[in-house]
């Protein structure tokens, strides 16, 4: 699902449904999920639990892709 989800986020910026620089909130309404909030700073680069990092924290609540 982690893979599914992060080609839908990518596929989303590259078509402008996401900016460059995203919030949980905004992933959410552009793929009609509603757990963002969870997902991002879970793939993060640093993550606490080593997963595989897909995003960067630019500040709280604000992600890109890596």
């Amino acid at each position: 699902m982690a893979k599914q989800t992060v080609e839908e986020i990518k596929k989303a910026v590259r078509n402008g449904r996401l900016p460059e620089q995203f919030t949980p909130k905004q992933v959410n309404a552009a793929l009609r999920i509603d757990w963002g909030g969870a997902f991002l700073p879970k793939h993060r680069v640093g993550n606490p639990r080593n997963e595989t990092e897909h995003f960067v924290r630019i500040r709280t609540g604000l992600y890109r892709l890596k």
